[in-house]
């Protein structure tokens, strides 16, 4: 029997704003000790009333632009009524029933396949509290600092075919929400929370259509890209053996359980009618359409960044960077802007270098290409790798890497001053004491200089002390010539330039 797995996510992203989503309460409470960070608005006490986060509707709106959603002109919150020990009001301010962000989609590549993700709709919430278990089970402690935090949840069409397809999105979408500037979504922190609906279908066309749907499995518990992914390809295997045996996996909700690798029942899955939907009496209805709103659509458009898609493109189109490259560069904000910041230096350099003639305009379009792939190989093959070993970062406020050293360490580079071997040497001395490359290879007697006549002699030297590797030169393996070079390299304690030394060599190799 060929089985779909047909899967839909429901995202809550945290956003980052500085007071909760209706009232003033400091929204770091995470950070802060426990039941600090209320009031009598954000515990529901009696009498008192909400007023809506205008920076969290903003956010919201600003998101659903950034994923093609249709913005309506008027929307208002709701109470979902439910019971529950993080829930202090007994209800739920949300707009999902009439949400602010409608339809939209976010295109992903996952396993080289291009897909474009649907979406149901974007809606604005407050956070409930959160829950603390003790080991034994015998009580549970509510931390209320959480409660009101403003909540944008986003819900996709069923329109995911794998495990690997959701951990894309997911990922694509935090990428998103780092670049709007409007919550960190770091799922181990619970910025980003995940619940995955899915079951298996034996009716889908030719061209991925669903034909029929059956009850679906809502999994919970999911604060990793690796939870999503483990959850969902055992819960296929799962509903798989349900069907092999003549059964059907009926609506439920069920945990992921980390340790286990299985998820568990939980409870059936609720239906939109036990919550008892009504409109939120105490907010008024949000209308774009009017000033008093203070909501201004065509500001929220202005105010939007580069989107990563967008600066991927053009990072390769502008800077003749390879898809590899630009994709790593634009995955991280921070490092895409260490690299514009970087670019911007180079330039700044090349002009006032004044060894081509032109406008800065010619100037810059004739050396652009070389600084900016020297530039990103360095970054994404070097510099990272050097970091990564400290599990550090290059672009935090106590980073010895800035963008001004490390354009100054690229016209080295780009100055033939110093050999690849002595300019990774020369990195990794920038980066542990953050002095300027020009003063440590003074220092550190860093530069190319063995050259002419001190490296013939010891070119001659090593062809003399080679012959089984002259002969297979003699014989057509031109390869061999890399052998030679590592061994003059060596020395000369790497203080020569290998392309001078590869031509004399050659030359040298060939009179034989």
């Amino acid at each position: 029997m060929n089985l779909t797995p047909v899967i839909g996510l429901e995202i809550h992203i945290q956003l980052k704003t500085k007071s909760k989503m209706f009232c003033r309460c400091d929204n770091s409470g995470e950070d802060k000790p426990a039941n600090t960070t209320i009031c009598p608005i954000c515990l529901g006490h009696p009498g008192v009333l909400p007023v809506a986060n205008k920076q969290a509707i903003e956010w919201t709106i600003m998101t659903g632009l950034a994923l093609n959603c249709e913005i309506p002109q008027t929307w208002r919150f709701e109470r979902k009524n439910y019971f529950y020990p993080d829930l202090p009001k007994g209800y739920q301010i949300t707009s999902s029933t009439n949400p602010p962000c409608r339809g939209g989609f976010l295109a992903i590549v996952s396993d080289g396949k291009k897909r474009q993700i649907r979406l149901n709709h974007i809606h604005l919430e407050e956070d409930a509290a959160k829950n603390f278990h003790s080991v034994d089970g015998q009580y549970t402690l509510v931390d209320y600092n959480r409660a009101s935090t403003p909540l944008m949840e986003i819900v996709t069409e069923a329109d995911l075919r794998s495990p690997q397809e959701a951990k894309t999105f997911l990922q694509a979408l935090r990428l998103l929400a780092r670049y709007l500037g409007i919550s960190e979504a770091d799922m181990e922190k619970g910025h980003l929370r995940c619940d995955a609906n899915i079951s298996l279908t034996d009716q889908i066309d030719a061209s991925g259509e669903v034909l029929k749907f059956y009850p679906k499995t809502e999994i919970k518990n999911l604060n990793s890209f690796r939870s999503v992914e483990r959850a969902l390809t055992y819960e296929i295997k799962r509903q798989n053996q349900l069907w092999q045996e003549g059964q059907k996996s009926t609506q439920a909700t069920r945990g992921w359980d980390e340790n286990k690798g299985v998820t568990e029942e939980q409870r059936a899955k609720e239906e939109a009618h036990d919550y008892r939907y009504f409109p939120e009496p105490d907010l008024p209805p949000i209308n774009l359409g009017k000033e008093d709103s203070g909501i201004d659509l065509e500001k929220i458009k202005q105010s939007m960044p580069e989107l990563p898609q967008a600066k991927h493109l053009r990072f390769m189109a502008e800077f003749g960077l390879t898809a590899e490259n630009a994709k790593v560069l634009t995955d991280d904000k921070g490092l895409a802007s260490f690299f514009e910041e970087t670019i911007s230096e180079l330039r700044a350099w090349l002009i006032a270098l004044g060894e081509t003639e032109g406008t800065e305009e010619e100037i810059w379009e004739k050396g652009k290409a070389k600084l900016a792939k020297l530039t990103s190989n360095w970054l994404v093959n070097k510099l990272l790798g050097i970091a990564a070993k400290e599990g550090r970062t290059i672009f935090n406020d106590d980073s010895n890497i800035n963008p001004e050293n490390f354009a100054e360490f690229i016209t080295i580079v780009y100055q033939n001053k110093i050999n690849s071997t002595l300019a990774q040497k020369l990195l990794e001395i920038m980066y542990q004491t953050g002095q300027d490359p020009s003063v440590i290879m003074t220092e550190e007697d860093l530069t190319s200089h063995q050259t002419g006549q001190a490296v013939e002699e010891i070119i001659d030297q090593v062809i003399k002390n080679s012959p089984d590797q002259v002969k297979q030169f003699q014989n057509g393996k031109e390869t061999i010539v890399q052998y030679f070079i590592g061994q003059v390299m060596s020395a000369t304690k790497g203080q020569a330039n290998p392309q001078e030394i590869k031509a004399v060599l050659i030359n040298k190799l060939k009179k034989l």
